[in-house]
């Protein structure tokens, strides 16, 4: 959409609650041909707002603003707490030149930094608030570290295993992390942090059958999805769709298995190891044995060294299935 020849147009696309894709792949692509895949994007104004009502930032406040994106939010903090108190750290130097030319448009500046996120920005410690604008498969400790206690981290988390979620952490006088996660939220990974391909094996591997119908792991609500997250760390999920035929896909760095659904079948097809479809059922029927607990009903506790989702308090901890607790590499 052209501004210049169709500004009416251009604005009603601006103000939908939608969200304005403005990367692919990782500005590999003209972004103009609409085709590839998405690596950076104006977010929706309702996430937006959801994640800064989260923030609960006030005049005064350090903010350390992770992805800079267009540098819309990184504006709108500095509306909020004042631009001096704004770091904005964007990965992609192309990305962030161009948010400094938005911003300065506008009159603001909020410091703007090229580098990875992930690592936050000591220079500018201790902060009272951290927010994402990037999908985290686990949260950087350096966000911890870097934060004052009683400070707010916010963040979109997605292990990979199904949902992406709101969480909120409050960071305590013990440098450890503590919160819970409120809702949904969708985002581009942060690049450190994308899961690794699906590993396209070339046979079908080992063939056995399940009387689980695939679509209850696949569909499992957010609840499950963290349950089953947490006791499989590491573990990606995705289902894809072909006509009448459903087929999730289970994979980590070590390990894949697929369950296909076909109408009229009385037993299901699993290809691959075995073992990691009947990891991914035994932590979804724990967690219908729990209540079925919603999203709502599960936190996060983050530790220099480990990482660890809890139901209901953080002494009621979820264990691994596998090393407990272990970080991923490069943590």
């Amino acid at each position: 959409m052209d501004r210049a020849a169709s500004p009416e147009k251009w604005l009603d696309l601006v103000y939908q609650d939608d969200a304005i894709i403005t990367q692919l792949d990782d500005g590999q692509t003209d972004v103009a041909t609409g085709a590839g895949s998405f690596t950076s994007s104006c977010s929706a104004p309702s996430t937006v707002v959801s994640l800064l009502e989260l923030l609960d930032a006030e005049v005064g406040h350090r903010v350390l603003d992770v992805g800079t994106g267009t540098g819309w939010t990184a504006g709108l903090l500095a509306r909020m707490v004042g631009a001096e108190n704004v770091t904005s750290v964007e990965v992609d130097p192309f990305v962030s030149a161009r948010a400094a030319e938005n911003l300065k448009r506008l009159g603001l500046s909020p410091r703007l930094v090229v580098g990875d996120g992930g690592e936050g920005w000591a220079d500018g410690a201790p902060f009272d608030r951290v927010h994402a604008t990037c999908g985290v498969s686990h949260v950087p400790y350096a966000w911890v570290r870097q934060t004052r206690p009683g400070g707010v981290i916010v963040a979109p988390y997605a292990p990979g295993f199904g949902s992406s979620h709101e969480l909120r952490l409050v960071v305590m006088p013990d440098g450890t992390a503590v919160g819970r996660f409120i809702g949904h939220a969708s985002y581009m990974m942060m690049r450190s942090h994308r899961q690794p391909p699906w590993p396209a094996p070339g046979d079908e591997g080992a063939e056995s059958t399940t009387q689980i119908d695939p679509r209850t792991i696949g569909y499992a609500p957010a609840g499950a999805d963290l349950a089953m997250g947490a006791f499989l760390p590491g573990v990606n999920a995705r289902g894809h769709h072909r006509d009448d035929t459903y087929v999730l896909r289970l994979w980590s760095t070590h390990a894949w298995a697929t369950a296909t659904y076909r109408p009229g079948q009385r037993d299901y097809v699993v290809h691959g190891d075995r073992g990691l479809w009947d990891d991914a059922v035994r932590a979804y029927f724990w967690w219908v044995g729990q209540g079925s607990p919603g999203r709502d009903s599960f936190g996060l506790t983050v530790a220099s060294e480990t990482e660890t989702v809890w139901l209901g308090t953080p002494t009621n901890p979820i264990r691994p299935q596998g090393p407990a607790g272990v970080m991923p590499p490069g943590r």
